[in-house]
This record gives structure tokens, sequence and C-alpha cells, in this order.
């Protein structure tokens, strides 16, 4: 069962008790002196009428606790220089807590912000998975469809007619990457989903399509075809007017790299394409796609992205039928997580959600629908977001 917004508000206000008793959320400075972390502990409504029970207050003191150890040790991180981004923790449509800390500009010297857009990396497959049972729902194409049957042109016939939508969402498809040496030679100049398409649409399956797992970012690629073939637009447009729009998710988008975006951090690195470390900081521009595209690299916000949380949990998007069908898991990837469709399933704590990773970049969002938590954290870094995914896989919220 879901929190409710009554609930919601007095684990907040029993958050905001705790800090006025501990100090442990105030203006704090990351070790290098670089920018200062900002933090906000939000309460959006108030209830009134009779005292909690003592069970209910045990349960608001135990969630408090948890928001306390989770946003406590974010904090530290920045502290220690260890994180740079945004996090957020809601709870159904209550933001509990907001924070940011580094820079998203460093030769600008600008901080991040907790509205600040962050490149999403592959977190992006969730919207294509959402526009694609959307067009299921209204019958326009089915799990079961072929490439060939909704691509009928689609160059590599082995493909067309042996992997479904099915195997594409749950990457059973046997197909391969996008960001092969080809395109290391000119990454900025893919701005599309067809353009991605010669990286790899002559490769043969990798393992008989359905027989195996293997994660394939070129599938998600056709996967973005067919929202175009299928609706009759780009793939941008329809994930703006359908995913996007209905949501209130007014700033996130698939941005060029070369257009001006207000508030929006730089990825930095010191991978090179390759993931070899070259001991030097440096902006990730010249390492990414021209343009997200339907695999990944959309920007967001953290508080963009708890609307997508909230839309997805009452059925916003998708009718709870679909919704199931959705957030199913279907294979397993590792010890404890499942794929879903587009979506990670996190088979011990309830959690639903996508991490995307590449060179300066590092972010996550978690969905606990159970207990109605969404926890979102995005960093341009390599790495600042692994040690608090791997901090809140070891402490999930009671559900």
């Amino acid at each position: 069962m879901r929190i409710k917004p009554a609930l919601a508000a007095a684990v907040a206000a029993a958050l905001v008790a705790s800090c006025a008793a501990t100090d442990s959320m105030v203006w704090s400075s990351t070790t290098d002196g670089s920018a200062p972390g900002t933090t906000e502990v939000l309460v959006t409504s108030t209830t009134s009428g009779p005292m909690p029970s003592t069970t209910t207050t045990t349960r608001l003191e135990s969630e408090a606790s948890w928001i306390d150890r989770m946003a406590g040790f974010i904090e530290t991180q920045a502290e220690q220089g260890a994180f740079s981004g945004s996090a957020l923790i809601g709870v159904d449509n209550e933001i509990l807590w907001q924070f940011a800390a580094g820079l998203a500009d460093r030769d600008e010297n600008l901080p991040n912000q907790v509205d600040t857009l962050f490149n999403l990396g592959s977190m992006s497959k969730m919207f294509t998975a959402v526009a694609v049972l959307q067009l299921m729902e209204q019958g326009e194409i089915s799990v079961d469809d072929t490439v060939a049957q909704v691509l009928p042109d689609y160059p590599n016939r082995a493909v067309a007619e042996e992997v479904t939508i099915r195997r594409l969402l749950t990457h059973t498809s046997g197909m391969g990457d996008t960001f092969t040496p080809e395109f290391a030679e000119d990454p900025n100049r893919y701005r599309s989903n067809a353009d991605f398409l010669p990286l790899f649409v002559d490769q043969p399956p990798a393992f008989p399509p359905g027989t195996s797992v293997a994660y394939s970012n070129a599938g998600f690629v056709v996967l973005g075809m067919i929202i175009e073939q299928v609706s009759g637009r780009s793939y941008y447009n329809y994930v703006r007017d359908h995913v996007f729009g209905p949501t209130g998710m007014s700033r996130t988008d698939s941005y060029a790299v070369d257009d001006e975006v207000a508030n929006l951090a730089l990825g930095y690195t010191t991978k090179d394409f390759y993931g070899e470390d070259t001991g030097v900081m440096a902006e990730n521009t010249p390492l990414m796609p021209g343009k997200g595209f339907a695999a990944g690299g959309g920007y967001s916000t953290c508080g963009d992205l708890f609307r997508f949380s909230t839309a997805l949990l009452d059925h916003q998007l998708l009718s709870p039928q679909f919704t199931r069908e959705l957030l199913e898991p279907r294979v397993d990837l590792a010890p404890g997580i499942s794929q879903g469709y587009g979506f990670l399933i996190g088979v011990d704590d309830g959690s639903i959600g996508h991490t995307g990773g590449a060179p300066g970049i590092c972010s996550f969002m978690s969905i606990y629908p159970e207990s109605g938590y969404t926890v979102v954290v995005l960093s341009n870094s390599d790495n600042d977001c692994r040690q608090v995914l791997d901090f809140l896989r070891s402490d999930p919220p009671e559900q």
C-alpha cells in the first residue's frame, strides 16, 4: 500500500524536527571549496486531526530515520568532495528533501542546483519503453510483432524476421551496441536514431534471439525507429507530447551538444572513449552523441523525474494493466536484479527504475511502489552516484 499524503507530510515534519535537533541538514561545503551544497527540506501539504497512533508514530520515526540516513550519506559524500550533482527523496507526490553540490560548469564556476539539468545516459530507456507500451495499449503494435512487421524495409533480414518488440525491450534480441570505434571517430555527428543505424545494422545477432540476454543500445535505437514509424512523428516529438508533456516534465528533452541551455550541467571525466583513465579532468562533450536518442542521452532534473515517477504509479501514462506489463520482471540480469520492459527491477527490495552511466555521467532513479518512495540521484561525474546507489541498496526504505 502506498503512503497517503497525510503520512507523507508527517514523515516530512518528523524529518524537519530531526534536522533541527541534529543540525545535519545545513549549508555545507565540498572539501575542494568549489561550491556549497544546498539542501531543501520541503513540506508541501499539512494536515490536521488526531495524533497518530503508537504504531503509526513508530513507522514515522523509522521512515524519518531512514531519510536522515540517506540524506546524511549524500551530504557527507559532498563534504568529502565525492559527490557533484543533485539528489531528491520524495514519497507519493511530496518532495521531502532535495540537495545539490559541486559545479555544473567548472570554467564559469557555476554551481549545481536542485533544478539543474543532467545527462541521463541510459535512464532515457524508461521513456522509450513507456512510449512503446502506449502504442501497444492503443492497439497499434503487439509485443510479439517482429521488426519486419513494423519496419518492413529494415535491411538486416535475420534481425527483422527473428527479433520481436518483446526481445528489444528485454535485451534478449542478440543485437549489439552503438558505441563502436566508428562512433568514436566523430561522436557529435550522431543526432537521430537513424544516424546510429549504420553502426550496427549489418551485424548478425550475437545469439539466437530470445535465448540469452545482453544489454543492447542498438535494440533501443530500433525501438525508437518503431515509435517513429507507428506514430508518424519523430521520436523526440512523440515523447515530448506523450510522456513529458502530460506529466509536467517541462525541462526534460534531448538537447543537442551545441544548444544553449540554461542551468545545464556539463559532464566531467578523466576517462577516454574506451574507459581508460587519462589522469586529466575534462569536459565529456567531445565523447557524447550530438543529441540524445532512444537508447539514452536525454536531459532531465530530479524534480522532473519525480513527476515521471508519480505519473507512472498514478497510471497517468499507462492504464493499470499496461503499467503492470511494463514493470513485470521478465529476465534475470544479475543476482537480485531483473529486466522488465525498459526498466530494471529490484527483486529483493521491490524497486523499479534505471541507471545511467558514461564518461561524466553517473545517475539513477529508484522507485519503491509499495511504500511510495522515490530516490533520484543525478551526477555530472564518472562515479559519484555509485556509492550512493550501493548505500541505498544496502539500506532501502521499508516496504
